[in-house]
């Protein structure tokens, strides 16, 4: 059975697996979010009556501040909105560019072709543009309304949990190298303990900075927009520019006052592919985000259905189809400013029943498959070492009681560059996402985006589902992603049971992260499955690694099925990364 031949109700079918949380089910309006504390923001601006796109930013920002080690109030925040009133999905990037100073030639001269942890790998810190552009075009409320909650858990703290001190650990080696961050995220010179408060009083400053400028323009006279645009100021044209940029220069960066001053967010229309009767929205070829529809539509015409859910044959059909598509991602994709994907050729369904052609039953591909156009070129990879994985990205997912929906992708990391002394934040270090590589699509230039990982979606099914969805995890998004959509689509899986049913990960691709490593061949299966099919899949030429049973490295998809029909929304929080959560009313 194909997914042509899917019910409406998403019912396919049936599968064995029992998710450990029951769905979270509501009527009025729904979160998902990485993290209890920012669900619970979300939840209280949709009572107080903002709307989903207040909720969103709310939430965005108390994961900037319970999150900080992964999710950072400079970092990069792209987004995926659905205006329920004109029936209209858009996209703004919240992605920096790199700053007018910055060489290629640089890291090819002094860095061996590589791209450096700290200040050399930032860009322009996207979110506060990314989230106020949303505010000001789809919101109801000031800045001050939504940031009030992450000024709150940044200057009164928060009690820290698990997975957020098991992080900081392992990357302490790195935060050990700068005073700045050390002092943040190692206070006394140790990892912060699970129960212990968490203070940061430096980030709460410069969120209250950015509120009192709204205030006092508010106080003149400004009206809502007024506000919001003295808040955006105060990131980027006053105190909080001048410390960040003068920082950068006395410590070697390229970060200007110019670069912060002449930052735009961008407002495009989504990448759009079909999947059966489901519209995938996703945001474009700057970032990874189209690798989704274009592994949707490559399996569309595979009976995944009759091959049994994760059976062997499952798993290496998909795995299979995502390796082609990251070989394209490494080919094509790149800020189409200053190099256009062949967008159509890509997501056309020509081209995926020529890809498809090279999935081969019960053979897993030797190496690397190629490119539509050629052979990948990459860094080899330790086959040793145990696949590391990028710690960064957080979720958050909302539909409100207008039917409006939201899906932010709130990332940067405290561990590969530097904080900047006094301000509490680690300035977008997405240049990592960068080569410094002559001709590569995705080559360092003054004012190209990186190619970004965080890849927020919209799945549609016109006048019956709306569902933001997205997952934390690097070069897993996709992967957790669409797991979690085949499982509802397929096999008709509530959300939360679908983002907790045994997941596998493929590394067979260049990692998105310098320095780019491929794995060839490399499987990783979650502890959960048998080991028949790890037997399986390791005779038909895939390098199985077996994870525990439950690993956070699999992704933590967060999402909201909205059914227009019932009038009920369902949610997932992953239990991969323990404190996400749901909440529904």
């Amino acid at each position: 059975m194909s997914v042509d031949s899917v019910s409406q109700s998403g019912t396919s079918v049936a599968s064995a697996f029992k998710a450990g949380r029951c769905v979270t089910a509501a009527r009025t309006h729904c979160v998902s979010s990485g993290h209890y504390l920012a669900t619970q923001a979300a939840f209280q601006i949709l009572e107080a009556g903002g709307n989903a796109i207040d909720a969103g930013v709310a939430a965005a920002l108390v994961l900037a501040v319970v999150h900080s080690d992964q999710v950072n109030v400079a970092g990069v925040a792209p987004m995926m909105i659905w205006l329920a009133g004109p029936q209209q999905a858009i996209t703004i990037d919240g992605l920096g560019v790199w700053p007018q100073a910055a060489s290629r030639e640089r890291f090819e001269r002094e860095h061996g072709g590589e791209i450096p942890e700290g200040l050399l790998r930032t860009v322009v810190p996207a979110a506060p543009a990314a989230h106020i552009e949303a505010l000001r075009r789809f919101g109801t409320l000031s800045f001050g309304d939504v940031a009030c909650f992450a000024e709150r858990f940044a200057r009164e703290g928060f009690v820290m949990y698990p997975f957020m001190s098991e992080q900081i650990a392992m990357v302490r080696p790195k935060l050990e190298r700068w005073p700045s961050n050390a002092a943040i995220y190692l206070p006394g010179g140790r990892v912060p303990a699970v129960g212990e408060l968490f203070v940061q009083s430096d980030l709460a400053a410069s969120l209250r900075y950015m509120i009192d400028e709204e205030r006092a323009a508010r106080a003149r006279g400004a009206d809502r927009l007024g506000g919001l645009q003295a808040a955006r100021d105060a990131f980027y044209r006053g105190d909080l520019a001048r410390t960040i940029t003068d920082f950068h220069a006395a410590q070697g960066g390229w970060l200007s006052m110019q670069d912060m001053a002449d930052y735009q967010v961008r407002i495009e229309p989504p990448v759009t592919s079909l999947f059966g009767d489901l519209q995938v929205h996703a945001c474009g070829f700057w970032g990874q985000g189209p690798t989704l529809g274009q592994a949707l539509k490559l399996v569309q015409r595979m009976d995944l259905a009759a091959m049994g859910h994760n059976s062997p044959a499952y798993v290496h059909h998909l795995a299979e189809a995502l390796k082609l598509v990251f070989a394209d991602r490494e080919a094509h994709y790149g800020d189409p400013r200053f190099q256009a994907a062949p967008q159509d050729w890509l997501l056309s369904d020509a081209y995926a029943d020529e890809r498809r052609a090279l999935i081969r039953p019960g053979q897993a591909w030797p190496g690397l498959p190629p490119s539509g156009t050629g052979p990948v070129q990459v860094h080899a990879g330790d086959p040793q070492a145990p696949q590391q994985g990028p710690h960064d990205t957080s979720r958050v997912g909302v539909v409100d009681r207008h039917g409006n929906a939201i899906c932010i992708a709130p990332s940067d990391v405290c561990s590969d560059t530097i904080v900047v002394p006094g301000t509490g934040l680690a300035p977008s270090s997405r240049g990592s996402q960068s080569w410094a590589v002559p001709g590569h699509p995705a080559s360092v230039a003054p004012g190209k985006r990186p190619r970004l990982t965080p890849s927020p979606a919209m799945l549609l099914r016109p006048g019956h589902t709306v569902m933001p969805i997205g997952s934390p995890g690097g070069d897993s998004q996709t992967q957790a992603n669409i797991q979690a959509i085949l499982n509802m689509v397929l096999f008709g899986m509530d959300p939360q049971t679908a983002v907790e049913a045994p997941r596998f990960i493929t590394y067979s691709h260049p990692d998105s992260f310098a320095p780019h490593k491929a794995y060839p061949g490399r499987l990783c299966l979650e502890g959960r499955f048998p080991a028949e099919t790890a037997e399986q899949l390791s005779a038909w030429g895939h390098e199985v690694v077996m994870w525990p049973e439950r690993l956070w490295r699999a992704g933590g998809v967060c999402t909201v099925r909205h059914d227009l029909q019932r009038g009920v929304m369902e949610a997932g929080a992953d239990p991969r990364r323990a404190a996400a959560s749901a909440v529904g009313w």
